[in-house]
């Protein structure tokens, strides 16, 4: 009844608290009397006019049957509530058979495994850790056995104290100083003004769910001590679910199964088949026949479920501590960080198509697009050796339009955005970074003294020293030992990389011959584009090689990474990933490499073209550059791989669970399956991947590298990103919630190495920029043109008026006769001219052939080589530059949280200090009512 009347009245009362005033005109010592009785239902907001927090929830009790918004723990509303929980929990499979225990965790094994001995030992002293346990044989195989488990109110307080898990005390204050009424009133008329906007599309809708609405409390670390300073409604809803299941999992990996010291753990009895699974339970079905907006949500998996893994709400906001209250804080890290590259890449994007459609509206203007689709007169030379023919320059007309599309003036512009971006992305991330930390508790937790893998324990146990933490002796690697085997898996990672380069080479290989064959090929449009479909089918080619070498790469890792022998789990998935990014980021750039930089840089000239084993000629760019290539090449790759990701992601899990579901109802029926309990519906869900969120991030990571890397030469790149990371939150989320078991709740800092790795692609990006710009474009060659060669020489105007004369320009002569005999055409070029071919012209810059120096290099030449190493290094210092300025002007921190973090830090201490003094101050009057003698103590 206060709280109503409270609530009502909030706007007219307004109480303005200076921390350095102690009395006013008002006597508030009466008024904090009065607010501390009702200090659980009343909060004070001092930053807005209008605020009132809704109150502390348990993580349960957010949760509520037909249109029940009320938050509040009721106790007469509790007491009816609970005679009818009991019997409809034993229905819906989160309980024990009683209805009053919830299940925390679940072990599966099969009677007919032998490990008998081990698994009844470890049950045994799972019990004395006080841990309460029921067993159920399974619906659809009487040899698979569930073991539920479930921590009592005793063992949670207990292990929350030693784990220091930070739980909720005392909701937020926040205070302002006073505002003068001119402020105020202009506050209410921007919140008035702001009332005729449209409402934001994106922002979940909280008045609809009021499940979304979060706690804004103070927390601390647990201790039962001092259990009186917590918020307390309901003990079995104190601890969230995931909470709960991540104590459990805490005890179950240190409880023994077996005499010995190293003979303790889940984790080992999986791994030697003792268990075949082990995973906490969902929170009910996803799926409700009433509809959340009216009925409110059954479970956390269903509200999860409609706002956030729906389809339905692909452009809304991420419910990230609906995420994070779920599946742990790992995995809200990564959607985090996933919806925050998803929102940078909208700049990105918007960039991109700008300097793309500014390529369309400038093509029908581009002088250098008009004179290759005038050279009617201009006859090139064949670009394979015997069955390509003469032609005309102009029939490359299609493809100098599309290379202007994304080679063009604002292409510069682009790539220097897109360092610039991914530094700006990589510093915000960490203050966004830092802002979520705050908000989950994560500023102050390190990680506990991880564990010693078994395998490095059973390889080294003979050898031990002190550990300096912890004072105890462990197994111990001596340094000779861990070099040679660091020197074998660094040779193992260098014929790896040799394996991708020979399947660079076989690419080579094919594309040079085929080019031949296509030219002969009888269809003509085969025949007419004979390099298009070289490049077409060679990336088709490459992408089929890439996955083969993919599933070798992961048992390569692997391998090495086990050869190694990391101390701990956190070093080995650092190792692994190290590797695995190494081999695919290698394997999915290295043919994307050779043709931006290496594709027609080394063929030779006419008459004396370079071989490849002295047999096949290599191949040449396109008379309108090498740049097309190098767009189909990115644009097919990134299309085909992100299509197989999501595929893999999604519908391997949806077919395996069809197949499995179509098992049972073959075997059950429909009205059966549906009567199966919680723990038989997540046992038949697939269990996450052994590697945990290695395979999204490096999907992730991998993007970023063919954002940033190559985006001067095709800068839809963030535009396709963009929409397959709107797909890709959904799947990941879809998937999460929908097909794979509910994953363990872990506690994660930051995104571990991979931000590293972010940084380092951001450094490549800018070199790979640079030398794309200056060697796979014609920037410079025009640039070069225009103010040295052109019309405009000497003015210092570089306008499409100066680039007259360009093509032409960049055409060498050359005498057919002066032809190889294993080069020379099946055609003599008669059916231009109605006379055989005496010159024909070839992209260089060389000499006639009637010059002193037949076939040299011209002065023009070098001018373009020097411009464009000049440009490269001007270009990567001022990107450099341009980088540590805004690392340096960003700060890590925003500077409200650290006020923030600071204020909170005094309010805790004068809060405890408080609830101390109050305590003390009831046991004295407690002492005065008994009559009992006490000393003058303090206070």
């Amino acid at each position: 009844e206060g709280r109503e009347d409270l609530q009502v009245n909030r706007l007219e009362t307004q109480i303005w608290i200076k921390p350095d005033i102690q009395k006013t005109d008002v006597d508030f010592s009466e008024i904090l009397n009065a607010i501390q009785e009702i200090a659980k239902d009343v909060n004070i907001f001092f930053d807005e006019l209008e605020g009132v927090n809704s109150p502390s929830k348990d993580d349960d009790s957010l949760l509520h049957h037909g249109n029940l918004t009320s938050t509040s723990d009721d106790a007469s509303r509790l007491e009816v509530v609970g005679e009818e929980l009991p019997d409809k929990n034993k229905t819906n499979g989160l309980y024990f058979r009683d209805g009053k225990c919830r299940i925390d965790y679940i072990l599966v094994y099969r009677k007919s495994n032998p490990q008998t001995e081990k698994r009844e030992i470890f049950e045994r002293n799972i019990r004395a850790e006080g841990l309460q346990m029921e067993k159920e044989s399974s619906l659809t195989n009487s040899d698979i056995i569930f073991v539920k488990l479930h921590a009592p109110w005793e063992v949670l307080g207990k292990y929350a104290e030693l784990m220091n898990v930070r739980m909720p005390f005392r909701r937020k204050i926040y205070y302002l100083h006073r505002r003068y009424k001119f402020m105020n009133r202009i506050e209410k008329q921007i919140s008035r003004f702001r009332g005729w906007l449209p409402r934001k599309p994106m922002k979940l809708d909280k008045e609809t769910l009021p499940d979304l609405e979060e706690n804004d409390c103070y927390t601390a670390p647990f201790s039962q001590q001092r259990i009186h300073h917590f918020i307390i409604h309901n003990k079995e809803t104190f601890f969230n679910n995931a909470t709960r299941s991540r104590i459990v999992h805490h005890i179950l990996q240190r409880v023994k199964y077996e005499e010995g010291k190293n003979k303790i753990g889940l984790n080992r009895l999986l791994s030697n088949g003792s268990y075949e699974a082990a995973f906490p339970l969902h929170e009910g079905s996803y799926r409700s026949k009433n509809s959340i907006r009216t009925h409110g949500a059954e479970n956390h998996r269903h509200l999860l479920y409609e706002c956030w893994a729906s389809w339905g709400v692909w452009y809304k906001y991420q419910p990230l501590d609906l995420v994070r209250r779920y599946f742990g804080e790992k995995i809200g890290l990564y959607f985090a960080w996933l919806g925050w590259y998803t929102g940078m890449l909208f700049p990105a994007a918007f960039i991109g198509l700008f300097v793309f459609l500014y390529g369309v509206t400038t093509l029908n203007h581009c002088q250098v697009s008009k004179e290759v689709c005038q050279a009617t007169d201009i006859i090139m030379c064949p670009i394979c050796d015997k069955y390509c023919p003469f032609m005309r320059l102009s029939d490359s007309c299609v493809y100098a339009k599309v290379t202007h599309l994304f080679d063009n003036g604002a292409t510069v512009f682009f790539a220097v955005f897109m360092a610039v971006w991914a530094t700006v992305f990589l510093e915000f991330w960490k203050r966004r970074r830092a802002v979520i930390a705050y908000d989950w508790d994560l500023i102050d937790w390190e990680e506990e003294e991880e564990e010693i893998r078994p395998q490095f324990e059973a390889k080294y146990s003979k050898k031990e020293r002190m550990n300096p933490i912890s004072g105890k002796p462990e197994p111990y690697q001596a340094f000779a030992d861990k070099c040679s085997r660091l020197i074998v898996s660094a040779s193992g990672i260098f014929f790896m990389i040799c394996v991708v380069i020979a399947a660079v080479f076989g690419i080579v290989i094919y594309r040079v011959v085929t080019v031949s064959t296509f030219a002969a090929f009888k269809w003509a449009l085969i025949r007419n584009n004979s390099q298009v479909a070289t490049t077409g089918t060679a990336v088709c080619i490459n992408f089929c090689i890439i996955m083969l070498l993919n599933v070798l790469y992961e048992k390569v890792a692997l391998f090495l990474t086990n050869l190694e022998q990391p101390r701990t789990e956190s070093e080995w998935e650092n190792s692994f990933t190290l590797k695995m990014f190494l081999f695919q980021f290698v394997n999915l750039n290295s043919s994307t490499f050779y043709i931006a930089f290496f594709l027609g840089r080394f063929t030779g000239h006419p008459g004396a073209y370079l071989r490849l084993i002295n047999r096949w000629r290599l191949e040449e760019c396109h008379p309108s550059g090498c740049l097309i290539d190098l767009c189909m090449q990115m644009g097919i790759i990134m299309v085909l791989k992100q299509t197989w990701n999501n595929f893999m992601e999604l519908g391997y899990p949806l077919i395996q669970n069809w197949w499995t579901r179509r098992k049972l109802r073959q075997e059950y029926g429909t009205q059966r399956k549906t009567s199966f309990p919680q723990w038989e519906k997540d046992y038949n869900l697939q269990p996450m991947n052994a590697y945990g969120l290695f395979d999204e991030y490096l999907e992730m990571i991998l993007q970023f590298g063919f954002t940033t890397i190559f985006v001067a030469a095709f800068p839809l790149a963030p535009l396709l990103a963009l929409l397959n990371n709107i797909i890709e939150i959904r799947l990941d989320a879809y998937k999460f919630v929908t097909q794979w078991r509910r994953p363990l709740a872990s506690r994660a800092k930051d995104i571990g190495i991979w931000y590293g790795i972010l940084e380092g692609i951001g450094i490549l990006s800018v070199i790979t920029n640079a030398f794309v710009i200056a060697v796979t474009s014609d920037f410079i060659p025009r640039l070069v043109y225009a103010y040295k060669y052109g019309p405009c020489a000497g003015q210092g105007e570089a306008g499409q008026k100066c680039m007259v004369g360009y093509v032409n320009a960049s055409l060498s002569v050359f005498l057919v006769s002066d032809f190889e005999n294993r080069s020379e055409p099946t055609s003599n070029g008669s059916e231009f001219s109605g006379s055989p071919l005496k010159y024909c012209r070839y992209r260089d810059y060389r000499d006639p052939p009637h010059s002193p120096v037949p076939y040299g290099y011209t002065l023009q030449f070098w001018h373009v080589l020097a411009a464009r190493l000049a440009f490269i290094i001007v270009f990567e210092h001022l990107v450099f530059c341009i980088k540590h300025l805004i690392s340096y002007l960003i700060p890590d921190l925003p500077k409200d949280l650290r006020d923030r973090m600071r204020r909170e830090k005094y309010l805790i201490q004068e809060m405890m200090y408080e609830a101390e003094l109050e305590r003390l101050q009831k046991e004295r009057k407690e002492r005065k009512k008994n009559g009992k003698s006490y000393h003058n103590e303090w206070p």
